[in-house]
């Protein structure tokens, strides 16, 4: 793994962690950050020591949004270089969304504008109850566009409505209320429900994780009901015959632990 100057990668006990890394900033985003968390996560993808990947911020805060900076050089781009450039982090967003390994955001301090696209497209968000949450877009004549996919998904169409249209500040419990987040939590006790979330994950089949991803990700977004009859029934018959799918079925019905299990 390469270094980065925005980003950070971390690899313990098969647990990674991508900390934005711009404390002084609240890690706030610019082009070059974007860039690296879609080489990283594309990178993970392929190691297979990596058993969860996590996406937290360094310092105070999760993540401020747009750097100011940034925003200031995007204000001065024509229509080609902005799409260029949105399209570029909407791949930063579907990176994560389709990343093979069960995605985890912890999130403190703010969150907001693009920031909601990285927690958004993580399969679990936890957060602290004091973080400041905000889709504050239209507060600046635009629209919280290349995020609106993953946080619809997570919110639903109303949802996405009250608080994409006000742009309001609310905090972590209101969060969890929508859904934006699953769990919100005093800040001493983040940790421990974090735990026990790693200890449930790591007790499942890496391969098994991956594919479930895939699947759910194929019923939600590619397939018709009707297509994903065939689709569910030839996937699990490949599963069985695998070797973590033979493994798996062997260690049940051994009363013992799978070899993934630590």
């Amino acid at each position: 793994m390469e270094s980065y100057q925005n980003i950070e990668f971390e690899l313990k006990d098969n647990l990674g962690t991508i900390w934005l890394n711009r404390p002084e900033k609240h890690n706030a985003m610019n082009a070059e950050m974007i860039s690296e968390i879609i080489d990283c996560v594309s990178e993970i993808n392929n190691i297979s020591e990596v058993r969860i990947l996590f996406i937290r911020g360094r310092g105070k805060s999760f993540c401020a949004g747009a750097d100011l900076n940034y925003m200031k050089g995007i204000a001065e781009f024509g229509y080609e270089e902005n799409y260029l450039d949105s399209l570029q982090l909407a791949k930063c967003f579907n990176v994560i969304y389709t990343c093979k390994k069960p995605t985890i955001a912890v999130v403190q301090g703010a969150a907001i504008g693009g920031a909601n696209g990285l927690l958004a497209a993580c399969d679990f968000v936890f957060c602290t109850d004091e973080t400041k949450f905000a889709f504050a877009e239209v507060k600046l004549g635009i629209t919280p566009a290349t995020i609106s996919p993953y946080v619809a998904k997570r919110i639903g169409e109303f949802g996405s409505r009250d608080l994409m249209l006000t742009g309001r500040r609310f905090l972590g419990k209101e969060a969890e209320h929508y859904r934006l987040v699953n769990k919100s939590l005093p800040e001493n006790e983040i940790e421990e429900h974090i735990n026990k979330t790693i200890k449930i994950l790591m007790t499942s089949g890496p391969e098994a994780m991956a594919a479930c991803k895939e699947l759910i990700y194929n019923i939600s977004n590619k397939y018709s009901f009707d297509d994903s009859i065939d689709y569910t029934a030839r996937l699990i018959a490949e599963l069985r015959a695998s070797k973590e799918g033979q493994e798996g079925m062997a260690s049940f019905l051994e009363k013992r632990k799978a070899n993934w299990v630590k």
